[in-house]
């Protein structure tokens, strides 16, 4: 089986909203798939964005992005009478703060009209996602108290000691905790519709599981014990990755750690219902920083870097035979990029799942390097990079004389020849099962178009927006013409 794939998150995708949606964007990036014979969509994670609009650090691991949800097709559903917006011309960059005000508007005037009708099934969805009522309760105690950090003892302990005055203050919220389920009712209900028509178009849907929960998130507020935090739910400590040639401080992601010997002692529950939830939702999930589950970085909670941190063993094993088995046709890949030592390669062996591998990591001109294209195995995927790296362009505009001579040996191009079209290709060609290539690698753009700059928070992180037109004739032939070359078209 040899496939190809399209790397592009949901919230980049051009349209009539602020930002990408889940509605008619996805349905056209479907079809524009489906003809170019590409097989797989994968995109970032879907979750609320949280800090720095990141999708990797989310108030729940769970819940659906509210933002992602399409207001066009809450009016085609019957859950949304009008709602007249002005009309927004292409923007280059995601506008979080206008797309955040724009939704919000829609959806409560949605809820307005609709919940009364929906109500039953809202609370069925409800009951059969023991996550949703949480998270609902969860934010509506922020819309009250603010960030999680602000709020009293009683509140933050309350799901493991109930609290009198909480009770007393979720019940006068009630409308709140209903604004919030009704939302995330009608974020599955359009998923579900686009799960069925990327199966119709025979498109898989490629999720991203972030390994770590955010701090002060719906997950720790419901599930405390589960994570190294203190009687008031701060961390004690997080998570990030030391040093390297990178950073000379490392990263501090600032994530509580996991409790693992809790979860091991309640079968990994919380992890196997959480995978599971992503199963409904996705045909292929790949699990952010996989060697976290073989041994992870642990530095102490207010350190102001990553240098004082320590490696911790994990027993990531266990894990995934508890996985396999509960879950056992799970289509998992694992990021495996990183510091790669024997207890990592160990439990990757162990578990089966196809790793990853760059490209772009790949033309220093060592002949041992695995991300060279004629090193890259069969089991695994390959990329141009990821939404972590540099564009293919953007790559090539920073390398001196020298890196570009090697680069252009190994991939056996002469001086002048397209770069982008020739990582590309390298990809497309290798023997990995399945090729996947960045949307701004296909359009080659510069780093002006990068997803995220690793270590950084704000700027243009989580910003590029494609542009109308982009999904063109022209790029359609082209995919087409190389899946066909390469052997991995589905047309």
């Amino acid at each position: 089986m040899r496939e190809s794939g399209l790397l592009v998150h949901i919230t980049s995708l051009a349209g009539p909203e602020r930002i990408g949606t889940i509605g008619r964007p996805s349905r056209e990036l479907i079809d524009f798939l489906s003809a170019s014979g590409t097989a797989i969509w994968q995109m970032l994670p879907i979750g609320p964005v949280g800090y720095g609009n990141s999708p990797y650090q989310s108030p729940s691991t769970f819940a659906g992005n509210p933002l992602l949800i399409d207001i066009a097709d809450l009016k085609d559903m019957g859950l949304l009478s009008t709602l007249d917006e002005p009309a927004v011309p292409p923007e280059k960059r995601v506008d979080f703060s206008a797309a955040q005000e724009q939704k919000e508007r829609a959806l409560r005037q949605s809820f307005k009209e609709s919940w009364s009708s929906v109500k039953n099934e809202a609370e069925r969805f409800s009951e059969d996602h023991p996550w949703a009522l949480p998270y609902a309760q969860y934010m509506a105690l922020t819309g009250h108290y603010g960030w999680f950090d602000r709020w009293p003892i009683g509140a933050k302990r309350h799901m493991v000691s109930p609290d009198a005055e909480t009770e007393k203050l979720l019940l006068s919220l009630q409308e709140e905790i209903n604004y919030y389920l009704y939302v995330q009712y009608v974020f599955d209900l359009q998923w579900k519709r686009l799960k069925e028509y990327a199966g119709q178009k025979h498109v898989q849907l490629f999720g991203d599981i972030p390994i770590y929960a955010a701090p002060g998130s719906a997950d720790v507020w419901q599930h405390p014990n589960f994570f190294q935090v203190d009687k008031n739910l701060s961390p004690k400590r997080v998570a990030g990755v030391p040093p390297d040639c990178f950073s000379e401080d490392g990263q501090l992601w600032g994530n509580p750690l996991y409790s693992w010997l809790r979860l091991w002692l309640h079968g990994y529950s919380w992890w196997i219902d959480r995978l599971k939830s992503m199963e409904e939702r996705f045909d292929i999930i790949r699990i952010d920083h996989f060697i976290g589950f073989a041994n992870y970085y642990s530095i102490p909670a207010g350190a102001s870097n990553a240098r004082n941190g320590k490696w911790v063993k994990n027993s990531g094993s266990l894990f995934f035979d508890r996985v396999q088995k509960k879950i056992p046709d799970m289509n998992i890949i694992a990021e495996d990029l990183g510091l790669i030592n024997d207890r990592v390669k160990k439990m990757i062996a162990h578990c089966g799942y196809p790793g990853m591998k760059l490209v772009l990591f790949g033309l220093d001109g060592d002949p041992n390097n695995g991300n060279r294209p004629e090193n890259i195995p069969e089991h695994c995927v390959a990329y141009t990079g990821t939404h972590d790296n540099d564009t293919v362009l953007g790559w090539w505009k920073l390398q001196d004389k020298k890196s570009r001579e090697t680069a252009l040996s190994i991939l056996k191009l002469k001086p002048g020849d397209d770069i982008c079209d020739g990582i590309v290709r390298a990809v497309l060609g290798c023997r990995a099962e399945r090729a996947v290539i960045p949307v701004q690698d296909y359009l080659a753009l510069d780093n002006e178009a990068r997803m995220n700059l690793p270590g950084s928070v704000g700027g243009n992180n989580w910003r590029y927006r494609m542009q109308p037109g982009d999904l063109s004739d022209a790029l359609l032939h082209r995919m087409n013409m190389l899946n066909k070359e390469y052997r991995r078209t589905t047309a």
